[in-house]
């Protein structure tokens, strides 16, 4: 049997969980069993100790869908045990912070191979707890955490909410939401994937040979990091980065029925479902992007909303969303050093979303060009000033607040392709890249008269880098990007009521990544 089929070698998965039945034959010889305990006191007076079996049937269950023999996702794993949650489940943000610490300073004081530290517990938003996990991913660990199973948006909990932890959703064997009575999985963009997590078979620690099911993000989050285990084994040197555009790139698109989820959060939630990689999981050469999206901003005129990429990787495009329509554009800006995306609000509008196109690009050089507005009614042009960068986004803006609803902008001109074009005052912005073999393209697709959304989609081989709508006479309220798909979604009729005949167009700039060739525009 290859590392890659039993997740055997040296990596190392750290479970933070109830206690661990060691002895069960699923897991006997995997797990060590660290002196670190730091649980509450149970409630009430009528738990007793000695039914140790329910002291430890959380933690032994996720123990085996780790790494069980039978059952686990990467066979063999090493696996180290911290109880940060008592008997009935539960614990406090002091015991998982002190958790943390326990496992930074064993990697200073015995450094190993790569490390996943699994979080299979969720609690309310807590800033501190987060920042914790942060500073750990920093040192090179790898953090799944579960959504939460509250039926909610998992950015009100921790460490869900943390943006450097992979944070993973459940599903049941239809690949839809997982219901758990009147709750169910947490969802939003605060949360990268889902995985199996209903009637999971795993170890019991009724006996040392029994097994049971159970439900819940927390067993999703097992799956999905056996998963990451065994990725780490064939590549060690894969970053937090890597491994969550990975996941992403490898993972089922497009099966869950969104309806389960609230309106307004079906657009932020992703529709990923983690599958095995194939056991040569390089992605040959494939442009790695994902999508961003920022917490909304507010509905105050000044509003803006913030969306930020991770620091390893390249901020490709920015774009907008907004359900009123009412949004005076997107742009990117520098900020403490790192480029962040920008999305305004507008007079009279509800709130905006910023949605940040993040990519992998190696050794990459970008940079972003502007052009100031122009008075009403003239073209703003602006393209990439050197022959050897390629643009990859476009992002438009509008100072004049009353009237974000009705600018308009474009993506390019019969003049010249390849660059961002703007009019009625909009200011215009290139991101242009230089990477080894990068080469990008424009794909268009429009529609004329009533729709609710125009689409395009980047061929296979090209992955998306910018989503721009091109509007008619039609309210836009944005564009974003799903996986390869350009989403433009428009109002089919103004404040008056009437309805446009002009084509409203979805505009797509597609990329990929040539290793022998030299930086190439394209347009169709």
């Amino acid at each position: 049997m290859l590392p890659w089929e039993d997740g055997s070698g040296q990596v190392e998965v750290y479970l933070l969980d109830t206690s661990i039945q060691s002895d069960h034959r699923e897991i006997e010889g995997r797990i060590t069993i660290t002196d670190f305990n730091s649980v509450p006191e149970e409630d009430g007076t009528r738990f007793h100790r000695q039914q140790a079996s329910k002291c430890d049937s959380h933690g032994t269950h996720l123990a085996g869908v780790v790494s069980g023999r039978d059952a686990g996702v990467a066979k063999g794993t090493s696996l180290h045990s911290l109880r940060v949650l008592n008997c009935q489940g539960k614990g406090t943000v002091s015991s998982t912070l002190i958790g943390l610490e326990f496992i930074w300073k064993s990697q200073l004081t015995q450094p190993s191979g790569p490390l996943v530290v699994l979080l299979p517990l969720a609690g309310g938003y807590s800033r501190i707890l987060n920042t914790a996990c942060q500073h750990l991913a920093r040192t090179g660990a790898v953090l799944v955490a579960a959504a939460g199973n509250f039926r909610d948006d998992a950015c009100l909990y921790s460490p869900a909410s943390a943006p450097e932890v992979i944070t993973v959703g459940a599903t049941n064997v239809q690949d839809q939401p997982v219901t758990l009575g009147t709750l169910g999985t947490n969802f939003g963009r605060c949360v990268d994937l889902f995985a199996p997590g209903k009637d999971i078979i795993g170890a019991s620690s009724d006996c040392s040979t029994c097994f049971t099911s159970q439900s819940g993000t927390s067993q999703a989050a097992a799956h999905v990091a056996g998963i990451v285990a065994r990725m780490l084994t064939l590549e060690p040197e894969l970053t937090l980065a890597e491994l969550r555009q990975r996941l992403i790139h490898f993972s089922t698109k497009d099966v869950i029925n969104m309806a389960w989820f609230p309106e307004d959060q079906e657009v932020l939630t992703p529709n990923l479902v983690a599958t095995l990689p194939p056991s040569t999981h390089g992605t040959g050469g494939q442009l790695l992007c994902r999508t961003v999206w920022s917490a909304h901003s507010g509905p105050t005129r000044t509003a803006t909303a913030a969306a930020h990429c991770a620091p390893e990787e390249e901020l490709l495009s920015c774009s907008s969303f907004s359900r009123s329509g009412r949004r005076r554009g997107d742009r990117i800006e520098t900020t403490g050093g790192q480029q962040v995306c920008k999305a305004l609000n507008a007079f009279g509008g509800e709130g905006v979303y910023a949605v940040a196109r993040c990519c992998l690009l190696p050794r990459a050089n970008c940079s972003i060009h502007t052009t100031p507005a122009a008075r009403a009614s003239l073209e703003t042009h602006v393209h990439c000033h050197r022959k050897d960068h390629v643009l990859t986004g476009c992002s438009f803006h509008w100072e004049v607040e009353d009237t974000g609803v009705l600018r308009q902008a474009v993506l390019r001109s019969r003049h010249r392709p390849g660059q961002c074009v703007g009019h009625q005052e909009a200011s215009v912005h290139a991101s242009c890249c230089h990477a080894p073999g990068l080469e990008c393209k424009i794909k268009e697709h429009g529609i004329s008269g009533p729709a609710e959304q125009v689409t395009v989609a980047c061929e296979a081989g090209w992955t998306l880098t910018g989503c721009n709508v091109l509007p008619g006479a039609s309210i836009t309220l944005g564009a974003y990007a799903v996986d390869n798909t350009c989403v433009a979604k428009i109002r089919d009729t103004d404040p008056a009521g009437r309805t446009s005949k002009e084509a409203t167009v979805a505009a797509a700039i597609c990329c990929r990544s040539r290793p022998s060739a030299k930086a190439l525009w394209a347009h169709q």
